[in-house]
């Protein structure tokens, strides 16, 4: 086999070639982008036409130098859940804003002082486990959807349903590569769905009567303090994400973009900030089209705007696909959700893995265990602390005594430097880091090598 071309972040493709490369890139992040909002009671199809505006607006920021997608983020789903279920989602809104603002400010803070202060802030013993909160905290919800669909009473055939959900996601992530193996969510979805449909748990009405052609549902935010207290902060989450996808873009692509990580987090607060006031779902940059970029050696910014544009399009003006979505039964988005949120969770352990933190160190072993231990308690057991007309989640709770304790703990004599958690990536083979996968250096040099071998 022959050597596969390498095309460039600055060439062009010509369209006959752009179009099926945008849709593919298009179906790598369609999975993932329409689970956060089917979890969260959001609108799926604003969710993709905002994940068309915000790469728009992250590749205009970025000046079409950074080939890379924004969708929907999973870092959020907790306090979006929260807010929504005590507040509305219009709440919601104005806490995605105040995350959106968050990228900004703290963009402004990198372009003056560089990264080290999150470093020092955000230890990979405080942000892991915050992450496995993340996962694990979800927990409920997952069995809740598989085992009940939705309901209060067990569901056998529901769970048959999401049982198969979650073996095709299982099957698909493991035993294929390239472009099946950075969409597995999505292809488990559609095995989910039809099996669903024979088992009688699909109503199509809706669907047949929803118009192909119609206009997006803005649904503008609300102002609430609790929602920007609670769903702000997890911003600095996706920041480290985010800044991690960065380093293995500029790797793939061969190029250096630490000088653009202002201008890059800059686009991504955009994104997020304009999907707060349409009523869309936070952004962050996905790696499942990293991955497709390093099975494809395409990485011309031209693509990423033919797939922002079938987004824009397909989310904002087409309702029925919004039907066919929304027509997925609970059960099977729960036999997905079985999977990832786990895999959210264990990238939270292989951190602490990967960035050796060393247990027989107290200040260590303290600091997982009280995030852990309140964050999980407390998001399973649906437990808030009140703040007036305000009440605290377990995983803002968690990050906000980490933080705390990582400040005020005495550090060991002799203690080394903490691993810089922006550099925090996780392989290409459909394992998540926040809700999407990412892929790390050295798979991606190993993959090099094996095309070349090819």
């Amino acid at each position: 086999m022959s050597q596969r071309e390498v095309v460039g972040v600055d060439e062009r493709v010509g369209t006959l070639k752009a179009i099926p490369l945008g849709l593919q890139h298009f179906m790598s992040m369609f999975g993932s982008t329409v689970l956060v909002p089917l979890l969260t009671g959001m609108s799926p199809s604003l969710a993709i036409m905002c994940s068309g505006i915000g790469t728009i607006l992250y590749l205009l920021v970025t000046h079409h130098r950074i080939p890379s997608y924004l969708g929907s983020s999973f870092a959020f789903i907790t306090p979006i859940v929260m807010i929504g279920a005590s507040q509305g989602l219009s709440a919601a809104g104005s806490g995605i804003v105040a995350a959106g603002l968050v990228y900004v400010i703290v963009a402004g803070i990198i372009k003056l002082a560089g990264t080290g202060w999150i470093n020092r802030l955000l230890p990979t013993p405080v942000v892991a486990p915050v992450i496995i909160v993340i996962g694990l905290g979800l927990s409920a919800t997952a069995i809740n959807m598989a085992f009940t669909g939705g309901g209060e009473a067990f569901n056998g055939v529901g769970l048959a349903a999401a049982a198969i959900t979650l073996l095709a996601a299982v099957f698909f992530s493991t035993f294929f590569s390239g472009f099946i193996a950075t969409v597995p969510v999505l292809l488990a979805v559609i095995v989910g769905y039809i099996v669903a449909v024979f088992l009688g748990l699909v109503d199509f009405q809706p669907v047949l009567e929803a118009n192909w052609v119609g206009l997006p549902h803005i649904a503008p935010p609300t102002f609430s303090m609790s929602a920007i207290v609670l769903i702000a902060p997890v911003a600095f989450v996706v920041i480290i994400e985010h800044i991690g996808h960065l380093l293995v873009v500029g790797e793939i692509v061969g190029k250096d973009y630490s000088a653009m990580l202002p201008k890059s987090l800059l686009g991504d607060g955009l994104a997020t900030m304009t999907a707060g006031f349409l009523g869309g779902t936070p952004a962050t940059t996905y790696a499942e089209n990293i991955g497709v970029m390093s099975a494809t050696r395409v990485y011309s910014t031209e693509i990423f705007w033919w797939a922002a544009g079938f987004a824009f399009v397909i989310g904002a003006f087409c309702p029925k696909i919004e039907a066919l979505i929304n027509s997925i039964p609970t059960a099977v988005m729960g036999g997905v959700s079985l999977l990832l949120f786990g895999l959210i969770a264990s990238n939270g352990l292989r951190m602490l893995v990967t960035d050796k933190v060393d247990f027989s160190d107290n200040r260590n072993l303290m600091l997982v265990s009280v995030i852990m231990v309140v964050g999980i308690g407390m998001e399973t057991s649906s437990t808030v602390i009140p703040l007036g007309d305000y009440s605290l989640p377990g995983m803002a709770t968690a990050a906000l005594l980490g933080v705390l304790l990582n400040l005020i703990l005495p550090k060991s004599k002799g203690e080394a430097s903490p691993a810089p958690v922006v550099k925090e990536v996780v392989d290409s083979r459909g394992r998540p880091v926040m809700g999407v996968p990412v892929v790390t250096s050295e798979e991606v040099g190993q993959e090099a090598q094996d095309t070349q071998a090819a």
